[in-house]
């Protein structure tokens, strides 16, 4: 089978802005395209993560981007499965690929979220949520993750301190990263201090209301190496993905078993161990959420996730020593819901290339991308890129 290779990235400004969602594409796609042939030369088809069409009232996503990429007659689809839509549009590229199906595979993801308001956003991100055992009771996604956090920390000896060195760290790499949407540091007086949002959960551990979108091109390695140099690739070496019950209430709270089940997945495929992962972006929507996944994803024994936010020389016996969040996470980068699956690809792939800046981890070889939908891991997906040998 072909190995797919990721030949270029892109994604557009992450925050609040007032480009539409197809003109945020169009500088995704822009980005990754620079200094390559037109889109409609290489792209054989399109898969578009997005989550709600209710932020700009628009269905038909697949197509739309197709259009808007200069595609005709491509089979192009929307991909849905809230905020892991973006690394399922991922993975289907890459199994396309893989399979032989297409020789070149865009795949994007574009989310508005700024068009509905605060309220148009909490309500989109509520139809995640069981309709009969959550949304009627008024549940919001922060509640939510403010249940997993309690439990987390009544579970272990964590406090609310060290998840606020989460968001610590995190804001810390989003401010070397020119893609971030918070472009500062923040300390951890600033973290405590903030207002709740849900009780242990303050503003500072939830990541943002964002507006964005990424790009990322997938080939087989004959195409790739016609378009870019093979320092300039990544090889998406291994794909997970698992679906678990929607209801909160129908899941142990203690440990996301889904990202479990995708990581280690993702790790059989590549043939690699979690002590072989150098750097990984996760799902940190909230600061409690890299915690649970350092821990499911096989990086830190259960109860220290939390030791995500130390240098790896000071965590605990049995961390490995994985860098999380360079990018600055959802928490710093942004959460341009339909888009974050890809933009956690984007950070991996300019680590492996070299092409991090001042926040290069050295010698990285090896990169995990955890992406959830749902609340925790109702849906979840890994993937494991490395070098292009």
């Amino acid at each position: 089978m072909p190995e797919p290779r990721i030949v270029a990235v892109g994604t557009s400004p992450i925050g609040r802005t007032d480009l539409t969602g197809r003109d945020l594409f169009s500088a995704a796609l822009a980005e990754a395209f620079e200094g390559l042939p037109d889109p409609a030369e290489v792209v054989e088809a399109l898969y578009a993560g997005n989550q709600s069409e209710t932020y700009e009232h628009q269905i038909m996503q697949g197509t739309l981007l197709a259009e808007w990429a200069g595609l005709r007659n491509v089979p192009a689809e929307r991909v849905e499965g809230c905020a892991a839509a973006g690394a399922l549009a991922l993975r289907h590229a890459v199994e396309d690929v893989r399979r032989g199906t297409h020789d070149a595979v865009l795949a994007c993801g574009v989310e508005k979220m700024t068009a509905g308001g605060t309220a148009g956003a909490t309500d989109a991100l509520s139809a995640a949520f069981d309709r009969a055992l959550e949304q009627r009771s008024g549940i919001t996604a922060p509640s939510q993750y403010a249940l997993l956090a309690q439990r987390y920390l009544h579970e272990h000896d964590a406090t609310e301190a060290d998840l606020a060195r989460i968001a610590v760290k995190n804001h810390r790499n989003g401010a070397a990263n020119p893609r971030a949407q918070f472009d500062r540091e923040v300390d951890l007086d600033a973290v405590l201090e903030s207002e709740y949002v849900a009780p242990p959960l303050k503003l500072f551990d939830c990541a943002p209301v964002s507006d964005g979108a990424a790009a990322v091109l997938v080939a087989t390695p004959e195409v790739a190496d016609a378009l870019v140099a093979r320092e300039a690739q990544t090889v998406a070496a291994g794909v997970g993905a698992a679906a678990n019950n929607v209801a909160v209430a129908e899941r142990d709270l203690t440990f996301v078993e889904g990202a479990n089940v995708a990581s280690e997945t993702a790790y059989g495929e590549a043939g690699v161990d979690p002590a072989d992962v150098d750097l990984a972006e996760v799902h940190d929507a909230f600061t409690v959420c890299e915690a649970l996944l350092a821990e499911a994803a096989g990086f830190a024994p259960r109860g220290r996730g939390y030791e995500s936010a130390l240098d790896p020389g000071e965590r605990s016996e049995g961390w490995t020593d994985v860098r999380l969040s360079t990018s600055g996470g959802l928490k710093a980068r942004g959460h341009p819901i339909g888009a974050t699956g890809l933009a956690q690809a984007v950070e991996a792939h300019e680590q492996l290339t070299g092409r991090a800046g001042g926040r290069q981890v050295e010698g990285a070889d090896t990169a995990l991308l955890l992406n959830e939908g749902g609340v925790a891991d109702a849906v979840t997906v890994a993937h494991v890129l490395r070098r292009a040998a």
